[in-house]
């Protein structure tokens, strides 16, 4: 059976399900200070509790937008390898792997803000190899060693081109990595692979060889950008 997820080809923007609990949370907070503020003294304070009511609105809204699945068409293609996040292309480079493939790799690395979307898609269709989880450190994403040392879950995908590492990797404020695959699992290209709770780094560890279709600084989306083909 094929582990299809939530494929980014929706009719409109909807939530995605890890924002249920932080955005009713969210909600119930927006509303107590507001009312125990404007109860208590907005008859002499006026001016600040309408400005405590803009900034809490301001970051409850913050919230509800950093949960947002945006309607898109996700790209398919069995030699072509999308971006399992958005964000900037911040590395292309050779490295030597040592968690799975013990040999040279090319990695491509692209960091999350705040701002962008944060759910995870599978880069390619094919079968999970390896899903294993990392504690470790909260080096800021872009940080060289964060990589390695960071608190991460890396992920090996293959298909019949080839065989790829996805690694989630927490930031100095991503504190949560959610992964939804495990061993024998097959998946769709576009489908989902998890979730990371605000500003973090995804890398992608791709075989020597591959085609790098994105530069340096580029802006991609999931599920969307092609970063590179077997």
């Amino acid at each position: 059976m094929v582990w299809r997820g939530k494929l980014y080809y929706l009719r409109r923007m909807t939530i995605h399900r890890e924002g249920y609990k932080s955005i009713s949370i969210a909600a119930i907070l927006f509303a107590i200070i507001n009312y125990l503020l404007f109860f208590q003294v907005g008859a002499v304070y006026p001016i600040l509790c309408w400005g405590v009511f803009v900034v809490t609105l301001f970051l409850f809204l913050f919230i509800v937008s950093f949960f947002r699945l945006p309607a898109r068409k996700p790209v398919q293609g069995n030699r072509l390898i999308t971006s399992p996040c958005d964000g900037k292309v911040v590395a292309i480079e050779e490295i030597t792997d040592v968690e799975y493939f013990n040999d040279k790799r090319i990695q491509l690395s692209v960091f999350m803000s705040p701002a962008n979307v944060h759910a995870n898609t599978c880069p390619i269709s094919g079968e999970v190899l390896y899903s294993k989880y990392h504690p470790g450190k909260y080096l800021v994403a872009w940080h060289p060693k964060s990589s390695t040392e960071n608190e991460r879950h890396s992920v090996v995908l293959k298909n019949e081109n080839g065989v790829i590492l996805v690694k989630q990797i927490a930031g100095a404020l991503a504190r949560r990595i959610v992964n939804y695959l495990q061993p024998s699992q097959k998946v769709e290209q576009g489908g989902e692979l998890g979730f990371i709770k605000f500003g973090s780094r995804v890398d992608l560890l791709l075989p020597p060889g591959t085609k790098i279709n994105v530069k340096l600084q580029e802006k991609v989306q999931a599920g969307v950008s092609i970063l590179a083909e077997f």
